[in-house]
C-alpha cells in the first residue's frame, strides 16, 4: 500500500472509529486482512472480520474469516453491536441482502457504519494508479454506485438513519444507520 493509499484508509477509519462505542462486538465487512480490528485492539469486544481476500485466523480479541459476504452470514441474530464497511458497499453487487442481514446481526440499538466513496473517486484513482501514486483495492470491483441510493436500500430493511455527512472534499460519505432498539434481536 502507498502513502496516499494509507492516508486516505486513516481517515475513512477516524471517522468509522468515532461512532463505536467501547467494549463493541464489531463486524467488519471487508476487513482485507484484519488492520483496522487490530488498530482498534482493547477498544472493541469480541469482534470478527469477513474478507474474501483474508488469511483466516483468530487472535483473542477477534477473527478473521476468508469469505465474501453472503447472506446468512454464519453468526446469530444479534452478535454484533457495530458493523462497519470501510469503502466496502461499491465491491457488493447485491445490496439488499447485505441491508437485511446487516439489520439482522446487528443487537437491538446497534449500528451499521460505513463509508461510501462518489464514484468520481474512481477516476481519480485509476489517475493516481497510472502515476504510481496509489495502489488502489479490487477497483475492477466498483460498479458505479451512487451514494444517494444509500439511504433507501438500508431503511428499506428497517434500519434508521442516524448520520449522513461528506468527507475528503466532498468524494467519500459516512452513513451511520441504526437498529431499533425497541426490537428483538433477530425480528423483523
Amino acid at each position: 500500500m502507498k502513502l496516499i493509499d494509507r492516508w486516505l484508509q486513516s481517515w475513512r477509519e477516524r471517522k468509522v472509529r468515532a461512532w463505536l462505542t467501547p467494549g463493541a462486538r464489531v463486524l467488519d465487512i471487508g476487513c482485507h486482512q484484519g488492520e483496522f480490528l487490530e488498530k482498534l485492539g482493547a477498544v472493541i469486544g469480541s469482534s470478527a472480520g469477513l474478507d474474501p481476500l483474508a488469511t483466516t485466523r483468530e487472535t483473542p480479541r477477534y477473527r478473521i474469516v476468508a469469505q465474501p459476504f453472503v447472506e446468512p452470514v454464519d453468526f446469530p441474530a444479534g452478535s454484533f453491536d457495530a458493523i462497519i464497511l470501510l469503502a466496502t458497499l461499491e465491491h457488493i453487487r447485491e445490496k439488499a441482502p447485505l441491508a437485511r442481514e446487516a439489520r439482522r446481526l446487528l443487537a437491538p440499538g446497534g449500528r451499521l457504519i460505513m463509508t461510501v466513496p462518489s464514484p468520481r473517486v474512481d477516476d481519480i484513482v485509476h489517475t493516481l494508479v497510472r502515476l504510481g501514486l496509489a495502489d488502489g483495492m479490487s477497483l475492477e470491483e466498483h460498479h458505479g454506485f451512487k451514494p444517494e441510493d444509500t439511504r433507501d436500500i438500508f431503511e428499506a430493511a428497517g434500519l434508521q438513519l442516524e448520520a449522513h455527512e461528506t468527507f475528503q472534499l466532498g468524494l467519500n460519505h459516512l452513513f451511520v444507520f441504526r437498529r431499533p432498539e425497541n426490537e428483538v434481536a433477530g425480528a423483523k
